[in-house]
């Protein structure tokens, strides 16, 4: 309870220190980060939920906003997102391991409060378009097989997910997203010598994902955003 409290006051205080260099309300404007993204698979496999591994997948991700904020507390936002998003998969009691991922093109909308540029706090939900699936199996740690297909049918059609986040002091900000959607199309059928399987049926993974970035609602980080506010003070003394 002393921590959080702590961490309360300590948002109060970024808060009011950091009125004086937020975008004006009623503005359209852009902001953009990378995120280095760990995730974790919530399994359902035939009815085990062992075989998760930790999968961290700093590069390619990035994110661009644009934001609108009705207030210097209360903002919204949209954007856009390439997202490299995955899971590693042990098959229990076996030497056999699965690495899945996919790039998405992402879509995210939701609201932000706090002072806007600074200490806030955001949720939102987000719909992705993957477009690219890779698959690699080891056995023995040793790489047996690997593909990728660009617009697969090995993957759900699209994912959605929601997601929270902090934006702190010096413009850290951290993230926590959970997929509603099964990564997997558990009905997709291939034929291998004449025999017909499902490679995916009873392998459920929804996806629970913590990512760090930097300045992703921070318009000071964009370029032009000093001189375009000096001009806006000169003209406000006028």
């Amino acid at each position: 309870m002393r921590k959080l409290i702590l961490l309360i006051l300590l948002f109060l205080f970024q808060l009011a220190q950091a009125q004086d260099n937020v975008p004006p309300p009623h503005k359209v404007y852009w902001t953009g980060s990378g995120e280095a993204i760990f995730s974790v698979p919530l399994l359902d496999v035939n009815g085990s939920e062992q075989g998760a591994v930790m999968r961290f997948s700093p590069f390619f991700n990035a994110q661009w906003m644009l934001n609108y904020d009705l207030s210097t507390h209360v903002g919204l936002y949209t954007g856009l997102s390439i997202r490299n998003q995955g899971f590693i998969y042990q098959v229990p009691d076996t030497s056999v391991r699965y690495k899945f991922r996919t790039y998405n093109v992402g879509i995210p909308v939701g609201f932000k409060l706090g002072s806007m540029n600074k200490t806030l706090f955001y949720a939102g939900y987000e719909v992705e378009l993957p477009f690219n699936y890779k698959e690699k199996r080891f056995e023995n740690e040793k790489k047996e097989d690997k593909f990728n297909v660009w617009f697969s049918d090995r993957n759900s059609d699209f994912y959605q997910s929601v997601f929270l986040g902090v934006q702190g002091p010096g413009g850290a900000t951290l993230t926590v997203r959970y997929y509603l959607t099964n990564f997997h199309n558990t009905d997709f059928t291939e034929t291998k010598d004449g025999v017909t399987t499902k490679p995916y049926a009873g392998l459920n993974a929804n996806i629970l994902a913590f990512s760090l970035g930097y300045a992703l609602f921070d318009a000071t980080k964009v370029a032009g955003y000093d001189v375009e506010r000096k001009v806006r003070e000169t003209h406000a003394y006028r």
